[in-house]
């Protein structure tokens, strides 16, 4: 195929490939866990990457395809180039280009494709007249490295909420990520340690979903890297040490209508919120549990989903306090009104949980739900008959409940689709039934003597 075959915007990544001296692309995608997944080619094969795509083996990938219909190809998305900010080697330097992945047998895009998952998502808000925006704030910690180049547990850092140097060793780690993120065009807007030591979080500007969703990706992949040249492991791991707070990521929402307006957002209403706004809060509470099995998808999440840590836990939401599940934070401006999910955690596959989010919202407004009042007491000081007057569910306590949670729930596990749901829950029923099996060092410790 020739160059006049190409889009503008694939004519233009070549021009930028050439311009950069950029040696390699990876072409990124993920599995239906989240794990990012590349494929490295030449630079002078971008050409044929736009015009034919990439073939590879889907087989090896989790939760793709079987062995014998693994033939699959990648077609790189030219919007998502970028040069990465770190070399590969002296003299080598890589860009990467996020990608959708095609089913060969039927040229069609794979449905088991965490990608269009969110991009159906999107699609079925489109035909609503309606724009997703989200703006994550994924935490991390930052632990020393062994001699080797292992992880451990050690920290890097002695600091506390908000803490400054001395206390805050990592900020100069924050400040070389910060730069390598505004490289690939990200646009940082804060970031600050966070209430653990050596845990950290950095906040990037909101934006169309999808884009949030490319870019929860690669942010989870720059900070690894840029960590690692300064010879620090950083993990996404929920809850790496016990007692103590661990990492979320917390998911501000909201709608935006075809002529540009904030649909969340009445300055009538009391909390300056309008009614779609609320009926889609209320479908994200209706679908809390079965969101939960898809962002806090790993058996340590359910390690930070417990009362006492300032993880959220109860099913409700408030305009003045951080206890509940669904938070109204105040806006300035009315393009600002968003609701936040504080639920989710950076383990997860931010294609499926926003896909998940986004169903459960849009379901609450096609059924037209009724949004409970907010609870603005702190629901940490609630004891069980409290919360029962309230009318207030805890989430799953566990993956295994989650995943009961999903699959008795029609608008989440379609909102996956009937291969990524499948492959999913089969992925996490075998990761809890292998945990069930365990024994841990907490229950030799306990037991091992006493009885």
């Amino acid at each position: 195929m020739t160059s006049e075959n190409l889009s503008a915007a694939e004519e233009n990544v070549l021009d930028e490939i050439e311009e950069k001296d950029v040696d390699f692309i990876r072409l990124q995608f993920t599995d239906i866990l989240g794990t990012v997944k590349n494929v490295s080619i030449p630079a002078d094969q971008a050409k044929k990457a736009f015009s034919e795509g990439i073939y590879f083996d889907g087989s090896s990938i989790n939760g793709f395809v079987r062995i014998q219909e693994s033939d699959m190809r990648l077609e790189p998305d030219p919007s998502t180039f970028a040069v990465l900010p770190w070399r590969d080697g002296p003299e080598v330097t890589s860009a990467r280009m996020i990608s959708d992945v095609h089913d060969t047998a039927t040229d069609e895009p794979f449905v088991g494709d965490p990608r269009k998952v969110l991009k159906d998502a999107v699609a079925r808000a489109e035909e609503m007249g309606y724009t997703v925006n989200a703006g994550p704030e994924p935490e991390f910690f930052l632990f020393q490295e062994d001699e080797d180049g292992n992880a451990t547990l050690e920290w890097s850092d002695k600091g506390g909420y908000f803490d400054l140097a001395p206390k805050d060793m990592a900020q100069d780690v924050r400040g070389d990520i910060i730069y390598g993120l505004e490289d690939m065009g990200f646009e940082v807007e804060a970031s600050h340690h966070e209430v653990a030591q050596s845990q950290h979080e950095i906040d990037f500007k909101y934006d169309d979903i999808l884009t949030t969703a490319d870019n929860v990706a690669t942010f989870r992949a720059v900070v690894r890297a840029i960590a690692s040249q300064h010879d620090l492991h950083a993990t996404f791991m929920p809850k790496p040490i016990p007692r103590i707070n661990g990492s979320g990521m917390h998911t501000p929402l909201s709608l935006f209508t075809e002529d540009g307006e904030n649909a969340f957002h009445d300055g009538d209403d009391e909390f300056d919120l309008s009614e779609t706004a609320k009926q889609f809060l209320a479908g994200v509470l209706d679908h809390a549990p079965a969101i939960t099995a898809v962002a806090n998808p790993t058996v340590n999440s359910y390690k930070r989903l417990i009362p006492g840590y300032e993880a959220p836990v109860y099913v409700a939401w408030s305009d003045v306090n951080r206890s509940a599940l669904i938070r109204k934070p105040a806006a300035r401006v009315p393009a600002a009104s968003r609701i936040e999910l504080r639920s989710p955690d950076p383990s997860c596959n931010p294609y499926l949980a926003f896909a998940a989010m986004i169903h459960a919202g849009l379901d609450g407004i096609e059924r037209g739900l009724d949004c409970p009042d907010p609870v603005r007491e702190n629901i940490y000081d609630f004891d069980e008959q409290k919360r029962e007057e309230y009318d207030i569910d805890t989430l799953p306590s566990n993956l295994g409940q989650a995943v009961d949670a999903l699959e008795t729930d029609e608008v989440v596990m379609d909102a996956l689709g009937p291969h990524a749901s499948e492959k999913f829950i089969e992925a996490k029923r075998q990761e809890f039934q292998e945990y069930l099996v365990e024994v841990s060092e907490w229950e030799l410790d306990r037991y091992l003597e006493k009885f």
